[in-house]
């Protein structure tokens, strides 16, 4: 974790000025509460962490917030005065906006149209709009180029400029929506930094965040949801990790999420996976790695490192270069995919980073997601979809990744982070695989879901499968890992036993 060298890290705001009220709110989904009887209020010049679990009410507070949602019941105040929002223009309108985790921008649009989407007729040359972005984005140390389409944008540089939209529209209150999630640590820097500059301008500031030790750091008051209540509104300095995790989900996890260094590592079985010199376009470079049966194999490395891209193409996902690409082998055996097809049926899962964009099926329920899973690796390709069938798989499969949600019928994309998740996971591990890889399988979960991944993580080696977790985040990785594979510029350049592993020893080899 980047730590922000700004003082105003420690520096609480003083400000009592109350620019954003919300009394008794309560959002209702088909008769069932989303949030009951919240109180929430934000100050001038305030940083405010909005902390809980998945599906605890986060999103649907800062919704409300943002004119994305109404509420069923109680009040918002904007500046004292009562408001009632039903577009998110008319929330700018007041001075608020919000950057979504999910990205709200125009694919096909580039980064400097998507930046001044609405203001287009202050500009009569497109050139001027590029020029303009370039100054701005500058301004933010953002390193995004103007002319380009965002449909081509990694998560990372996306989420920049949802940052930088927001920044753009002068707004008095931005709520940001787990806005370092995609993020490098370099990137987090420039994005402290940035929230610092905010808050001497006066700007009041709401963020989500999973990553309990940013809340410690940024913000000034901490306010924690849990089932749609208020359990607790506190100044920073009355907060440590146990406290928060404590009032999140009602027990102790500290000892359970992130432990202590492993002193035991599971017996390597049969190599399941070999990649010998792999190669893909600029992304991957002679890359060379083992996977073995009943461990977990942690590969880290900073954004650019080729973790992904080299995933991809041993699912299918992606083409290693035609000549000179290396080789992937499967049990000893060669083998190319067309499709990601073909690797499912070989007993390959790669569950994505992006779950959202390759996931889940947004408007279908979450038994229907995870028997879509069942028929990816059926051999008819034409298969019916059977609604008994479809309903006792997605009940067993729900009950045994604890996916919460209102109802049975609920479509996925109603659902939280955190389950959205689980039901990704499902709708591969329903194919019985015999190779799971796991790419940043916690981003934007929650503490809690985040202990119910690992177990499941965890009993799927113990069970002799063969595992890779892709992670950014060093701690999961320790905690995960039986090996360590260590990716820079497009290759595997060390590796360690997850009992010789420090993070020094890591972030070192992911650096130099």
């Amino acid at each position: 974790m980047t730590h922000p060298t700004n003082p105003a890290n420690t520096t609480p705001s003083t400000s009592t000025e109350v620019v954003l009220e919300l009394r008794k709110a309560t959002k209702r989904y088909s008769g069932v509460p989303a949030i009951e009887n919240v109180d929430f209020s934000l100050r001038r010049g305030e940083i405010h962490a909005l902390l809980g679990e998945n599906g605890a009410g986060k999103s649907t507070l800062t919704k409300v917030m943002a004119g994305v949602v109404p509420l069923s019941s109680g009040q918002m105040l904007v500046h004292g005065q009562e408001v009632q929002l039903s577009t998110p223009l008319q929330a700018l309108e007041h001075g608020i906006a919000m950057v979504f985790q999910e990205t709200s921008l125009v694919p096909t649009m580039t980064v400097a149209q998507n930046l001044f989407l609405g203001q287009e007729q202050f500009f009569n040359r497109l050139r001027g709009v590029y020029i303009s972005a370039q100054q701005f984005l500058q301004s933010l140390n953002f390193d995004v180029d103007p002319t380009a389409t965002v449909s081509l944008l990694g998560a990372a540089k996306k989420q920049m400029v949802e940052i930088a939209r927001a920044v753009l529209h002068q707004a008095s209150v931005i709520i940001f929506d787990e806005p370092t999630a995609s993020l490098t640590p370099e990137e987090k820097k420039y994005f402290f930094d940035l929230v610092f500059k905010l808050k001497e301008r006066g700007v009041s500031i709401i963020f989500i965040s999973h990553a309990l030790e940013e809340a410690l750091q940024l913000a000034d008051r901490i306010t924690v949801l849990r089932d749609g209540q208020h359990i607790v509104t506190d100044d920073k300095s009355n907060f440590d990790r146990n406290r928060i995790v404590q009032a999140m989900v009602g027990r102790d996890l500290s000892q359970t999420l992130y432990g202590q260094k492993k002193t035991t590592v599971r017996p390597q079985g049969e190599c399941m996976l070999s990649v010998r010199n792999l190669r893909m376009a600029s992304m991957v470079k002679n890359n060379s790695l083992s996977v073995f049966a009943g461990q977990i194999t942690g590969v880290f490395g900073l954004v650019g490192a080729g973790r992904t891209e080299t995933f991809k193409v041993v699912a299918g996902l992606i083409k290693r270069d035609f000549f000179h690409g290396g080789e992937v082998l499967l049990r000893g055996k060669p083998v190319r995919y067309r499709v990601p097809r073909q690797a499912v049926h070989d007993g390959i899962a790669y569950i994505t980073e992006d779950r959202k964009v390759e996931g889940f099926f947004e408007t279908m329920s979450i038994a229907k997601n995870i028997y879509m899973g069942l028929l990816g690796k059926s051999k008819n390709v034409f298969g019916a979809i059977s609604s008994a069938k479809a309903g006792a798989i997605g009940e067993h499969w729900s009950r045994l990744l604890n996916v919460r949600a209102i109802s049975k019928d609920v479509k996925v994309i109603e659902l939280s982070g955190g389950n959205q998740q689980k039901v990704v996971i499902a709708k591969s591990l329903v194919q019985d695989p015999d190779v799971i890889i796991f790419d940043e399988p916690t981003r934007g979960v929650d503490v809690g879901a985040i202990a119910e991944i690992h177990a499941e993580i965890n009993r799927l080696a113990d069970a002799g499968k063969a595992v890779v977790v892709i992670s950014s985040y060093l701690p999961e990785v320790m905690s995960l890992s039986d090996r360590i594979l260590v990716a820079k510029q497009g290759k595997v350049v060390v590796e360690f036993s997850a009992t010789d592993a420090t993070q020094e020893g890591i972030m070192y080899a992911a650096i130099h």
